[in-house]
């Protein structure tokens, strides 16, 4: 049994395998949406079936934008384990729904469970993370949970695109990998003894105490981040087949080799902050992800369509564990869940949004014109933040 630990190998595992539930969300069915669509296009004959089939993906992020500011409450007011726990089980029950239903309306109903899920099991495994560890500690094994979500979603994406060649339901079944984490988190996951000791205090820090103007950088970044990151899982299965008739296989490898090297950075983000402060990071993110968009619309090869996903992804990786260290660093323990609420609720957000933003402008000017849209946007805000604009709208640079 643990012995309240954190350092304990399985204490460490079980943390870092139930971090890959998050990116499963979306990315494990991702290759399958070409298929689904054309299989509920012929059994309905419905002209909506396109935009319905990518809200499989996209539907779980708004769920999760609800979910996670009441997981905040719950893992500062209740505690951490429990809701973990609970996460997970919920988490295989909805996920894997879509393997048994047989209209897009319902499916869409088990993914909207399956986002709750999914805010439940992020935002205790993530607080669980910054009780445990802190310092340079927390900043390594923040890396390492961003990266082990990238390296799943890898598994994941490659696993997917394989079985969806032979049916586009069978990827459904990839989320009964939850339960699986349900006997580790009840052995090995303990809860941190401060949230049984704490007691209010007249110096609970009021909302007035808190760097809100830092937060609001903090989150509306997060955001727009993954406005632009989600045009990956969600719109390049149909660029790749209409660029290189790309099938479900090879567009799960596509989104499998970006996250690969999004894990390849994140891994390394412990280094990159010991050099540099929080906001300093961030035009490095903002310069690869733009460099690397840029090249995903403007090519014509799939060789070197994965070249641009590949520059793309290293920023990628850096961006949760930069915005997660940032926000565990600045604002009290007392506080701590509901705060880290804030960057799943603003990474999902975004994620949602990413439909709804790119969707109308794809149908005016293409995918391709789409993804070089973003990726100028991205240098644009990397050269506003290299040159020192953040200086004068007074947020500082904050370590």
């Amino acid at each position: 049994m643990n012995q309240r630990n954190p350092n304990l190998l399985l204490t460490k595992a079980t943390l870092l395998l139930a971090s890959t539930l998050t990116v499963m969300s979306g990315a494990t069915v991702a290759p399958s949406l070409p298929a689904m669509q054309d299989f509920f296009s012929r059994e309905a004959n419905n002209s909506d079936v396109e935009l319905l089939v990518k809200l499989v993906i996209t539907l779980p992020a708004l769920f999760i934008v609800i979910g996670s500011p009441i997981a905040g409450i719950i893992v500062d007011k209740l505690g951490r384990k429990l809701l973990l726990l609970l996460g997970a089980i919920f988490y295989g029950f909805a996920g894997a729904s879509g393997y048994l239903l047989d209209s897009l309306p319902a499916i869409l109903v088990g993914r909207a469970f399956l986002g709750l899920s999914v805010a439940s099991v992020m935002v205790s495994a993530t607080t669980l993370i910054a009780d445990y560890y802190i310092g340079a500690a927390r900043a390594t094994f923040m890396g390492l949970q961003a990266a082990f979500m990238g390296l799943g979603g890898v598994l994941f994406l490659t696993t997917g695109g394989a079985i969806a060649g032979l049916s586009w339901r069978y990827p459904f079944l990839i989320y009964l990998f939850s339960w699986l984490l349900v006997p580790l988190i009840i052995i090995s996951i303990y809860e941190p003894q401060r949230i049984r000791d704490n007691q209010p205090t007249n110096n609970e820090p009021s909302i007035t105490s808190l760097p809100i103007k830092l937060l609001v950088l903090i989150f509306g970044i997060t955001t727009l981040s993954q406005i632009v990151f989600y045009l990956i899982p969600v719109q390049l299965p149909f660029y790749l087949r209409n660029l290189v008739q790309a099938n479900p296989q090879q567009s799960g490898n596509a989104i499998a080799f970006s996250t690969l090297f999004s894990a390849i950075a994140s891994l390394s983000y412990g280094k990159v902050r010991a050099k540099l402060d929080f906001i300093s990071i961030l035009p490095i993110i903002f310069g690869l992800i733009g460099v690397g968009y840029t090249i995903i619309g403007l090519v014509n090869s799939y060789v070197l369509v994965l070249l641009g996903l590949g520059i793309a992804g290293l920023g990628l990786g850096l961006i949760m564990p930069n915005m997660t260290v940032w926000v565990s660093s600045t604002v009290p323990d007392t506080v701590r869940g509901r705060a880290l609420s804030g960057i799943s609720t603003s990474l999902f957000l975004g994620q949602f949004l990413s439909l709804i933003v790119s969707q109308p402008i794809s149908e005016i000017i293409g995918l391709g014109l789409t993804y070089s849209t973003a990726g100028g946007v991205m240098l644009i805000l990397g050269i506003l933040f290299l040159l020192g604009i953040y200086k004068t709208c007074g947020f500082g640079s904050q370590s």
